[in-house]
């Protein structure tokens, strides 16, 4: 769900910087002691966050200031780390024992099942657990422990250039998967640009195979099994390889990514592409001349409309010097309505608590519509303790697919055995 990743160079130096705090830093102990719940004494928070985009470290870091004034018996460390290496530096922390207090990121069940987590139940205070909505608690929860609960939220459509789309003579956006093949044709045909827009890199290649499993009817799981390399799923994966192969995608898709491809539309040499919709929010300030639309994600003819929501949650580590009523204390004034709102939309996100959404709705359209979809959206399994391995398989599916190293049934059938191996 990142918006502006940074460069590797910038990456590896975090990563470095990283990796010596860690070295020179004081050890947290066995995460299994006893957990202290006197905030009288001087209580500490590690908290980790993704860097969405350049505004997410002051945001953050301000933050943390504000409560440590107000709290000044508790003591915040903060972490803002980017995307590209997030993953392997909360990793590392949980192998040198240090995991943080918090955590903000996109998977949580494979801690949850290894007993690291420490239960959301406890740690809420009943006014934030009321604040929700109930349809976004679902992927939170696991065999009905509420684990996580999510911070920021997004729905997926199909973005359009509308000049783009004028000048070839197109009135609307595909809906179909024939659509979206005849209007990416028209669009390379007469206007000598890309038609459409596909992330397949190690940053977003789950987002697009769902758009096609779900798009087909197929999806990542049905009545509690994997069925990955459904007939349904094979049939969307190839006929997204299809459009590659006729040249009817950009030329890089497992190379440039979503946020660069949204720089490439706003530059008017790409008609249409699927995105979060932070597009709303960051993408007309970067080109404020810009003329864009949306749409539904097309699908195959006959399937029923298709809306992929996203989330993002906080989960909390179990450690030496867990104190609950410090991360209560903290979690109720990060979700606080006038300095949530300012996070969200900062970031360009929807909000997933109730109090801020219903206020943004009633004087912003897009919200009201936005915060409507996601009642009906689906998601990934965030929920199933597998889907670490799953997703991290897929990181390099796509030039595999799209240069015919393997067919999509063969990729599918080896991202099924490893749900399936991970599930035992």
């Amino acid at each position: 769900m990142s918006q502006l990743h940074k460069r590797k160079m910038g990456s590896l130096l975090v990563l470095l910087q990283f990796t010596t705090m860690l070295l020179t830093g004081c050890m947290w102990g066995d995460a299994h002691h006893p957990v202290s719940t006197d905030t009288d004494a001087k209580a500490s928070i590690m908290f980790v966050a993704p860097e969405y985009s350049a505004s997410t470290r002051p945001y953050f870091e301000n933050l943390v200031k504000e409560f440590e004034k107000k709290y000044p018996n508790i003591k915040v460390e903060l972490q803002v780390i980017n995307w590209d290496i997030l993953d392997s530096a909360y990793n590392t922390m949980i192998s040198r024992n240090q995991p943080p207090d918090l955590l903000l990121t996109n998977i949580y069940a494979h801690f949850a099942k290894d007993g690291l987590l420490n239960r959301m139940e406890d740690l809420l205070s009943p006014e934030l657990k009321d604040k929700f909505y109930p349809y976004l608690m679902d992927s939170s929860k696991m065999l009905g422990t509420q684990y996580t609960v999510p911070y920021v939220t997004t729905i997926r459509e199909l973005y359009y250039n509308k000049d783009i789309f004028n000048e070839v003579g197109l009135t609307e956006p595909p809906k179909t998967w024939r659509d979206l093949e005849e209007d990416a044709r028209k669009i390379k045909d007469m206007k000598q640009v890309d038609g459409f827009g596909v992330d397949l890199t190690d940053n977003e290649i789950w987002a697009y195979l769902s758009y096609f499993f779900y798009g087909a009817g197929g999806g990542w799981m049905k009545d509690g099994e994997w069925v990955i390399n459904s007939p349904e799923n094979v049939e969307g994966i190839t006929f997204l390889r299809n459009l590659y192969e006729k040249g009817l995608t950009d030329p890089e898709p497992a190379i440039t990514t979503r946020d660069e491809k949204q720089r490439i539309l706003g530059n008017g040499k790409l008609g249409m592409l699927i995105s979060g919709n932070y597009f709303e929010a960051v993408v007309p300030q970067e080109f404020p001349g810009l003329k864009w639309a949306k749409g539904p994600i097309p699908v195959k003819e006959g399937q029923t409309p298709l809306v992929l929501g996203v989330q993002d949650v906080w989960m909390s580590f179990k450690t030496d010097h867990t104190n609950k009523e410090a991360l209560s204390k903290f979690l109720d004034f990060i979700y606080e309505d006038a300095r949530y709102e300012e996070f969200v939309l900062r970031e360009g996100f929807l909000p997933t608590i109730r109090t801020v959404g219903d206020k943004l709705a009633a004087t912003d359209t897009f919200m009201k519509q936005n915060l409507n979809s996601i009642q009906s959206a689906r998601f990934y399994p965030i929920n199933n303790p597998a889907w670490s391995a799953v997703l991290n398989a897929t990181r390099n599916m796509g030039q595999t697919v799209l240069l015919g190293q393997m067919t999509p049934k063969q990729a599918l059938d080896r991202l099924q055995q490893i749900a399936l191996d991970k599930s035992h």
